[in-house]
Order: C-alpha cells, then structure tokens, then sequence
C-alpha cells in the first residue's frame, strides 16, 4: 500500500467517524438534535403571535371601553 492509499484510507475513515457523529448509530445523530430544536424554536415563536395578536385585541378592547366611558 503507497502512502497515498494510506493517507486515503485514514481520510475516508475519519469522514465514516464525523458522518456517524451527524447521524447517529441507532441513537440521534447532531442532524436530529438541530432538527429538534429548529422545530421548538419554530412553535415558541407561534405562540408569541398567538400571544401578541391576543394581546392587541385585548388592548383594543380596553381602548374602546375607555373612549365609551368617557363620553
């Protein structure tokens, strides 16, 4: 074997080590966890429209109250 195939063969075998690490071997991979937290992140930012958009019919609710008692 030429030091070329060596050094080939040491390159593809930590390239098999860093593919293992990103998918996992039975147990979740780097990819699934990024994927799991891209999706929390997503519905955290649904609810905080939910919330604003409740919050805004709340205040315009309170603001018609107020100009409705005050005449």
């Amino acid at each position: 074997m030429t030091e070329f195939e060596g050094q080939v063969l040491a390159d593809l075998s930590v390239l098999k080590s860093q593919m293992t690490s990103l998918l996992g071997i039975g147990q979740p991979g780097r990819i699934n966890m990024i994927e799991e937290q891209i999706q929390m992140h997503e519905r955290s930012i649904q609810r905080v429209k939910g919330l604003a958009g409740a919050m805004s019919i709340l205040f315009t609710l309170a603001n018609l109250a107020f100009d409705y008692f005050r005449r």
